[in-house]
């Protein structure tokens, strides 16, 4: 096997880190030769807490978000809105929102928006879930905070037309988030904001 390192099992190692998102070849060479200076037993920490995490962290099976038994702390906690679904992208969203200390409600995690060119399509995503989750009763207000992209605004379209029959009402976070903004990189106030400034779905 061809390689410009000195080492095949260090290329291997910089070819694997280099998959991960941001990560570019100059990054992850740097970031392997950085846990080869530390202590192995650092380095072991390490690996056996990401495997850890891959094999044992859990999917909520109420909200979809990650958590360690079947059902997160935040549905589980007596102390939230349970009238209130916030319903977000992804697991960081859900970190992002509960930043702000504005909202005190349950979430919904789709696990990603529709999203055609990329072949993402309603039955993907966890909207099937949400559907059984207002039809149990007990939801007053479905809350839609999803980027401000075209693939979210498709989602949010998508899912106002599913839960329509539903008589919950249905409102969108404000636009204080630019369009084209990911919810995980808007800062804390400007989500906060939107999410209180929250307006009707027509």
């Amino acid at each position: 096997m061809v390689t410009k390192y000195p080492s095949v099992l260090l290329d291997k190692a910089v070819g694997e880190m280099s998959k991960l998102p941001g990560i570019g070849r100059k990054t992850a060479l740097r970031l392997v030769l950085h846990l080869l200076r530390q202590d192995e037993a650092q380095t072991d920490s390490l690996a056996e807490a990401l495997t850890h995490a891959r094999h044992e962290i859990k999917r909520c099976k109420c909200c979809h978000n990650i958590c360690d038994e079947d059902v997160c702390p935040i549905c589980s906690s007596g102390q939230r809105d349970r009238s209130l679904i916030c319903v977000v992208e992804n697991v960081q969203d859900v970190m992002a929102v509960e930043a702000t200390q504005q909202f005190k409600g349950l979430y919904h995690v789709l696990g990603g928006v529709i999203s055609p060119m990329d072949g993402i399509g309603p039955n993907d995503l966890e909207i099937d879930s949400l559907v059984d989750r207002v039809g149990e009763g007990g939801i007053s207000e479905v809350i839609l905070a999803l980027a401000s992209t075209m693939e979210g605004d498709t989602t949010n379209f998508y899912i106002t037309r599913r839960l329509a029959s539903s008589g919950v009402k249905i409102s969108m976070i404000a636009r204080g988030i630019s369009v084209g903004d990911e919810l995980e990189y808007t800062d804390e106030l400007t989500l906060g904001r939107s999410i209180i400034n929250r307006t009707p779905v027509n």
